[in-house]
């Protein structure tokens, strides 16, 4: 996701390891920054780095498309006859068993619904009416974080399991240093550790993560920016980024990717098809990634390298993307199904950026009306940050999702697709 911060002190990369403060808002949240000192930064000791509260960054995406083809509900399997139980067990899958869900819980799945970590409670109707995940937004974990998380698992139907996921990318982008260990901004890892020390370090952080109930970093930041900077309004990357070349960027975000998948937690690659040179943060306002044809030669290499060494999650930008889409990337079938999943071969988990995002609301939608787009143009889950109303905000996205499948402008099938592809990335078998 994307950090609402603006930072005006421009440090260099060896002062990066050094904890500093920084008004951003990662995933949708004010965060603190905080620079580990060179020690610190090289070791896992928890640093208390406030983690900004930041809403999710979005690219680029082609207009909404309106002509979403009709498409019946599949039908009812037949029961099978006697004696024919071991074909029945082999014909069935998660897809079959999702086709007899109803669209309200379908639609729920593909929500992550925003809760402070302090009161990971308050997420308990969304979760028990069958949300697919909570985002924990602040800057301090309580120490009885996975005892509230556990508590909240037990309500989820059916037992399925939930995606619990946060911003710990490193320097200011850390929501629980104070319990995982604090790491350095990626700027400073690219530039002074190896790829098997970024692995060792993100490896011991995820290990303390998924102890505590969290089983998804959004993170690593991909995109190529190699700014000497703080992330600010006008530069939504800088530090946030390991290099400014785009095959050391994609060597060490692949260890960092790696090294939370080694300590049980699914790493999301952001921010697709790359935010570095972003004209504006999109939290904030409309962004522009640079052109097209320089994004193919920069941008995307790192998620091709990535995507190619098994990356099982990705976040789609609220960036625009000139040259290609006319409407953040989020929302455009041409980046999501033509560019991630054709031209990179990518089957994982497409999420988005924060759907309140200003780039998103200043495209003329609403979140309910933007997760319509983004599930048709191929995403499958939706986040959004922390609302007055976060309960009517989630329950009039479920309903736009259910009445969009009910009028036809969006498929069930595609629907069911997206709540298969949230069930996968857990490894959630409904068969078994």
């Amino acid at each position: 996701m994307t950090d609402r911060r603006t930072r005006s002190a421009a440090l260099g990369v060896a002062a990066l390891a050094a904890v500093t403060v920084v008004p951003l808002a990662a995933c949708g949240g004010s965060a603190t920054t905080v620079k580990p000192s060179a020690a610190g930064a090289a070791s896992s000791a928890t640093t208390g780095a406030a983690a900004p509260s930041t809403k999710p960054t979005g690219s680029p995406s082609s207009s909404p498309s309106s002509s979403a083809s009709k498409q019946s509900q599949p039908s009812k399997r037949s029961s099978a006859p006697a004696g024919s139980g071991d074909v029945a067990a082999a014909s069935c899958s998660n897809t079959s068993k999702l086709a007899g869900w109803s669209n309200q819980r379908l639609a729920m799945l593909t929500i992550a619904v925003p809760v402070d970590e302090g009161n990971v409670a308050a997420a308990t109707p969304e979760v028990a009416a069958g949300a697919g995940g909570v985002v924990l937004f602040g800057s301090s974990a309580p120490a009885n974080l996975g005892q509230q998380i556990s508590a909240l698992k037990s309500h989820v139907p059916g037992g399925h399991g939930l995606l619990v996921m946060t911003d710990e990318e490193g320097g200011g982008i850390q929501r629980m240093a104070n319990l995982v260990g604090s790491l350095p901004w990626p700027a400073y890892m690219g530039g002074n550790w190896s790829p098997a020390q970024i692995q060792q370090n993100t490896t011991a952080v995820a290990q303390k993560m998924a102890a505590a109930g969290v089983n998804m970093d959004l993170a690593p930041v991909v995109d190529v920016d190699g700014t000497n900077a703080a992330p600010s309004a006008q530069n939504p990357d800088g530090w946030r980024a390991f290099s400014g070349d785009p095959s050391l960027v994609g060597r060490d975000g692949t260890a960092y990717m790696k090294g939370m998948m080694a300590g049980g937690v699914i790493p999301v690659l952001k921010h697709f098809p790359g935010i570095g040179g972003s004209s504006y943060n999109s939290d904030l306002g409309p962004a522009n990634t640079i052109p097209w044809s320089s994004e193919q030669q920069t941008g995307m290499a790192p998620f091709q390298a990535a995507i190619a060494a098994g990356a099982p999650a990705v976040m789609i930008s609220n960036d625009k993307v000139p040259g290609l889409t006319s409407t953040p990337a989020g929302l455009s079938p041409t980046i999501i199904n033509d560019e991630l999943k054709g031209h990179l071969g990518f089957h994982g988990l497409v999420i988005t950026d924060a759907l309140d995002a200003k780039a998103i609301s200043a495209a003329g939608y609403s979140v309910p009306s933007a997760t319509v787009q983004a599930l048709r143009a191929g995403a499958d889950m939706v986040m959004f940050s922390q609302e007055p109303d976060t309960p009517g905000l989630t329950q009039q996205t479920a309903n736009a999702v259910v009445a969009a499948v009910n009028d036809g402008s969006l498929s069930r099938a595609r629907l069911i697709d997206a709540a298969n592809a949230v069930l996968n990335v857990r490894h959630v078998n409904l068969c078994g």
